[in-house]
């Protein structure tokens, strides 16, 4: 079995969802059970921190393509963070970053949530 854990904290009213490990067709299930629970909680800003994924799919993409647009439905979203140079060059090349905002740190990404509520 490939190795992969997925984690969520909260932070206020954001979920950082912690990935480790290989994404992949085997593992993204687990990846979207997470998004699915959030959901059910009513959950929709969500920072995805990659610091400790190694490699990820285009099933582990599809993911995520799966769920923005509930997401921005409610309200919310999905932001992306401390992604490895060998991640972010996977998203680049599939135009991701035209679709969803890259933070080098999770901090940055919450605070972009943070500045929303405030206006």
């Amino acid at each position: 079995m490939t190795d992969f854990n997925v984690s969520v904290r909260e932070i206020g009213s954001v979920n950082v969802i912690d990935l480790k490990g290989y994404l992949d067709a085997h593992t993204a299930p687990e990846l979207e059970n997470a998004f699915d629970k959030l959901i059910k909680e009513n959950r929709y800003s969500i920072v995805v921190n990659f610091t400790d994924l190694a490699y990820i799919s285009s099933a582990g993409l599809g993911v995520f393509m799966a769920f923005v647009e509930t997401m921005r439905e409610n309200e919310g979203d999905i932001k992306f963070s401390n992604m490895t140079e060998n991640v972010f060059n996977i998203f680049d090349l599939l135009g991701f970053p035209m679709l969803y905002e890259f933070f080098k740190e999770e901090t940055e990404a919450i605070q972009k949530y943070n500045e929303k509520v405030k206006s």
